[in-house]
């Protein structure tokens, strides 16, 4: 049987090379002369052409005929097809090479080969559930909840972020039997039901109706745009007597509160960084009303933050979280996650009666793969890359803070830094529209970055942990450039760089038309459509006022 299985595999062999693409040479034509570097990307375009079944255009058709049309894309008027990953870099099918600035998934670099290796080993030997005894299930929870605080000890294994915080919410209100959620506005923690119902980044998009009775919603813990700002004299307190009378309000309607739940940062929410102390005052109030403090980790955890290995380290050493989720770094882009919390949480739990099983979560696959993971982190000092590459990039954001009056404020840690784009400094008004203008002119340069956030003005920054100084210099420079230019067009910069209210002189070419001229009629044409858009995301074919800005 052996030996008929490789006979086959031979002639699968042989056929695929006869069907191996001619050579991107051929296309040149007889006596052409190659330029400087046509070889090297001779040699990724055939790589990138042999792992692909369909041209772009066949795979955006078979996309929109198969795929469901809410799930959208990157850059739809003309999305990236992307056929393969190294490190920090992403491929296109031409061999062309983008900076991935935003991939927090593929948290020790794309294709990382410690994590490809342990993948292979282990699903050659086995892969099955966790009713049978496996030694990578018990190492691996070994091994995560050493990283933790040491009440947190027992570990449920799931296979996405949005599993986890589902879990935690039955952990949540199977402990006392409250069912209320205190959530944070703006926050997002997964697109299962029961995680809609608690993320307002989602549910507002649903009018009155979206939010439900048993959700409660206190203010993000924003020093820049929130009501307790960056002057006040205690913001954490503050903001956490904000849930204080949120939980006296609802104990005085009858109503229980079963857990606070929130990002360790919020990322969707603007890449907000809470005020030290925050958290230790809000699971103060919660816990005297019988609830549990769930730190949402799914885009921060693992060491992104540099100086710690988890996002709510960052409150200090008294504060430890009920339940921890985890997801998107966890497998660095293999499916999987977990939920952390207390023994006693856990019993309560088991003493339902109910058994929790998951066919997936805990597999021997997934968590050799966890376990490279964490071990690229500690051999390779990917939290002291964080610290070093994460103050450079905020350094150099901040000079050009001091440089530009569209930048409002630098905010962030380790590799997880936040641009806010202003139109004014004084009233902090969002930059919308150019922030989409900067996203869509940065992928023209190969680089690829997003803007997130209530107004969808801020720029983030959640690479993979093997960014560079190089590449945070590179995108620095880029956003320079276009900020230049935008402020030029706008009439935003007078000489000092300061002023947002001069009034722009503009030379005009011989076309008649300026440069500048030019975008201001794309940011004026975006700021129409501006409601339309996330994440650099579009649904409507929009038409390009000028072709030297395309937007």
């Amino acid at each position: 049987q052996e030996e008929g299985f490789g006979r086959r595999q031979s002639r699968r062999r042989d056929k695929r090379k006869m069907r191996l693409p001619r050579p991107i040479t051929s296309l040149l034509g007889p006596g052409q002369p190659k330029a400087a570097g046509d070889e090297a990307r001779e040699a990724r375009g055939r790589g990138a052409r042999m792992s692909e079944l369909y041209s772009k255009a066949e795979t955006l058709e078979l996309r929109r005929k198969h795929i469901g049309p809410s799930c959208k894309v990157f850059f739809a008027k003309d999305p990236i097809k992307i056929v393969r990953a190294q490190g920090q870099y992403m491929y296109d099918e031409n061999g062309e090479k983008y900076l991935d600035c935003i991939n927090n998934v593929a948290h020790v670099g794309h294709s990382h080969p410690d994590v490809i290796k342990a993948a292979v080993k282990q699903m050659e030997l086995l892969n099955t559930n966790s009713r049978f005894l496996h030694d990578n299930l018990v190492q691996y929870a070994k091994r995560l909840t050493a990283t933790l605080p040491e009440k947190l000890s027992i570990c449920y294994f799931v296979n996405s972020g949005s599993e986890a915080n589902d879990l935690a919410l039955r952990l949540a209100r199977q402990y006392r039997g409250h069912q209320d959620v205190i959530t944070l506005d703006h926050a997002y923690h997964g697109h299962v039901s029961s995680l809609i119902d608690i993320s307002p980044y989602k549910f507002n998009q649903l009018g009155k109706e979206g939010k439900k009775e048993f959700v409660h919603v206190a203010p993000s813990p924003d020093i820049y745009r929130g009501e307790y700002r960056e002057d006040h004299p205690d913001a954490a307190s503050a903001y956490a007597d904000d849930v204080k009378k949120i939980i006296e309000e609802a104990e005085k309607n009858g109503r229980k509160i079963a857990a606070f739940i929130a990002e360790s940062m919020q990322s969707c929410g603007g890449q907000i960084i809470p005020p030290a102390g925050y958290f230790q005052k809000v699971a103060e109030y919660v816990h005297k009303a019988g609830g549990v403090f769930i730190a949402d980790e799914v885009q921060v955890g693992f060491g992104r933050v540099g100086k710690h290995f988890w996002g709510f380290q960052l409150q200090g050493k008294d504060f430890v979280p009920d339940i921890v989720t985890m997801g998107k770094p966890i497998g660095n882009g293999h499916p999987m996650s977990c939920v952390v919390t207390t023994r006693e949480i856990a019993e309560a739990f088991g003493a339902s009666g109910l058994e929790y099983f998951n066919t997936f979560g805990g597999n021997p696959v997934s968590c050799a793969i966890g376990l490279a993971v964490l071990n690229a982190i500690e051999k390779e000092d990917l939290q002291g890359n964080a610290i070093r590459v994460g103050n450079y990039l905020t350094e150099l954001l901040n000079k050009q803070k001091e440089k530009h009056p569209l930048i409002g404020d630098v905010r962030g840690i380790g590799l997880f830094v936040g641009v806010d784009l202003v139109k004014d400094q004084l009233r902090r008004t969002p930059a919308t529209a150019e922030a989409q203008h900067i996203i869509y002119k940065l992928k023209e340069q190969r680089i690829l970055l997003s803007a997130d956030g209530p107004h969808r003005n801020i720029l983030k920054f959640k690479p993979p942990m093997c960014f560079t100084m190089e590449d945070a210099k590179l995108v620095v420079d880029q956003i320079d450039e276009l900020l230049t230019a935008l402020e030029e067009a706008t009439g935003s910069r007078t000489g000092n760089g300061r002023s947002t209210t001069a009034q722009h002189k503009r030379k005009m070419t011989n076309e008649g038309n300026s440069q500048s001229d030019c975008i201001s009629e794309s940011i004026n044409h975006i700021n129409g459509t501006a409601c339309r858009q996330k994440n650099g995301l579009y649904t409507d074919n929009r038409a390009v006022p000028c072709k030297r800005i395309r937007t």
